[in-house]
C-alpha cells in the first residue's frame, strides 16, 4: 500500500510517500510544497492543488493521510491552513482516493506510545521507524511522514479488522 501523509499549510505544505507492506514501511519520497509569501491567497491555493494532483498521479496513493487542523492561538494563521486543507482535501476525493484524518493526538500516540509526546520525539521515531540516517528536514516533510506512518498503524490496527475504521474517514 502507497500512503501519502499530508501536514497541511498555506506557506509550506509537508509532503511523506510511505510504500507500506504488512508492518514493514519503506520511504518513498519526502518534501514540501511551498508557496511564495506576497501571492495572492488564490494563487497560493491554486499552486497547492496543482501540486497535489502532481503528487497524486506520480505516486498513485491508496490512501492519503492528512492531520486535523488544531486551532492554537493564531486564528488568521489557522484561517488560512485551513483554505490549504481544504484544496488538499479536495484533489485527493477528486482523484477518487480514500483520505484520512488523524488528530495530532493521535500521530503522537501512533508513533510513541504517547499521546503527549514532545515534537522531537515524534521527529526521531520517524527516522527509527523509517530507517533513515537523520531526521527528515524540514519539520513539516517529517510531520506529514508521521502521518503516513500512522495511517499505516491504524490501517494495520486489529481493531480495523472488517473493514471498520478507528480514524475519520473524509
Amino acid at each position: 500500500m502507497i500512503i501519502l501523509g499530508i501536514d497541511p499549510g498555506i506557506a509550506t505544505v509537508g509532503f511523506g510517500v510511505v510504500e507500506a507492506a504488512g508492518s514493514a514501511l519503506k520511504p518513498v519520497r519526502y518534501g514540501v510544497i511551498s508557496t511564495p509569501a506576497g501571492l495572492r491567497l488564490s494563487v497560493r491555493l491554486s499552486q497547492i492543488y496543482n501540486d497535489m494532483l502532481s503528487l497524486i498521479d506520480t505516486f498513485h496513493p491508496d490512501a492519503i493521510s492528512v492531520e486535523e487542523l488544531f486551532f492554537n492561538t493564531n486564528l488568521k494563521t489557522g484561517i488560512a491552513v485551513a483554505h490549504g486543507r481544504g484544496v488538499i482535501l479536495l484533489a485527493g476525493q477528486q482523484r477518487g482516493i480514500p483520505m484520512f484524518e488523524y488528530t495530532p493526538l493521535q500521530v503522537k500516540q501512533a508513533m510513541t506510545g504517547y499521546g503527549r509526546a514532545e515534537k522531537r520525539q515524534v521527529m526521531e521515531m520517524v527516522k527509527n521507524i523509517l530507517g533513515l540516517s537523520k531526521v527528515p528536514k524540514p519539520d513539516d516533510a517529517a510531520d506529514a511522514l508521521a502521518l503516513a506512518v500512522t495511517h499505516s498503524r491504524f490501517s494495520n490496527s486489529l481493531l480495523n479488522i472488517g473493514g471498520d475504521s478507528v480514524c475519520s474517514t473524509i
